[in-house]
């Protein structure tokens, strides 16, 4: 039950913080305040170089309720390598049946990029349980509540378009996550990662505070 175990705290938490890293010890930088400020999945893209040594340094902390999962995974291999140094879920840009299926070989969540409903129905017949809507910011949030309405059974987490203002919306319509990327990182400068904990901080109390009413 190991996909649904991940999926599940992925779920609950909520928040999937995209970590998009000069260097590794940016990436661990970024992640490690991420948390602090409350957002337990981390994406660590595989734009940052040493993407797998910065998934295997926060994989080894020891931190049990930090999900760290590989983001702009492009193909099997690198899926595979993200998984051997301990990615709890893999995320791509599209769908690509052979990370499905290396993915489901080891029993780990594929979240594969989607924007249109013939590409959100090939993941779902390849096996992935949930979907990335992507780029987001295209769709909008009422995307979610249209491709429900005749694939009621599609988990659909959007990234890319989600900000602090918004987040209601998707929340609303029925997200199953939501991923931040740049705004968590827009207030970095020299060196200093402080700003991040504060963001993502402020980002989990606004979903928190929507949770609360709905």
């Amino acid at each position: 039950m190991q996909k649904f175990e991940v999926l599940s705290e992925m779920h609950k938490g909520y928040a999937v913080a995209v970590i998009r890293g000069k260097n590794k010890e940016d990436a661990v930088e970024i992640s490690k305040n991420a948390f602090k400020g409350g957002i337990r999945s981390l994406e660590v893209t595989f734009t940052t170089p040493g993407a797998e040594e910065a998934i295997r340094e926060l994989s080894q902390l020891g931190e049990s309720q930090m999900i760290v999962g590989a983001g702009t995974v492009l193909d099997a291999a690198t899926a595979r390598i993200a998984i051997l140094n301990g990615a709890r879920y893999i995320v791509s840009p599209h769908f690509d049946k052979e990370i499905s299926l290396m993915c489901n070989r080891y029993a780990v969540p594929y979240l594969p990029g989607c924007g249109s409903v013939t590409e959100i129905m090939e993941a779902l017949t390849y096996g992935s349980d949930v979907v990335k809507l992507f780029p987001g910011s295209l769709m909008g949030p009422s995307f979610i509540k249209d491709v429900k309405g005749p694939i009621p059974h599609a988990q659909l987490m959007p990234s890319g378009g989600v900000s602090i203002g918004n987040v209601d919306q998707w929340m609303k319509n029925g997200a199953f996550a939501v991923g931040m990327g740049s705004a968590l990182t827009k207030g970095v400068t020299n060196g200093d990662y402080s700003s991040v904990e504060r963001t993502a901080r402020e980002f989990m109390d606004r979903i928190e505070s929507i949770k609360a009413v709905q």
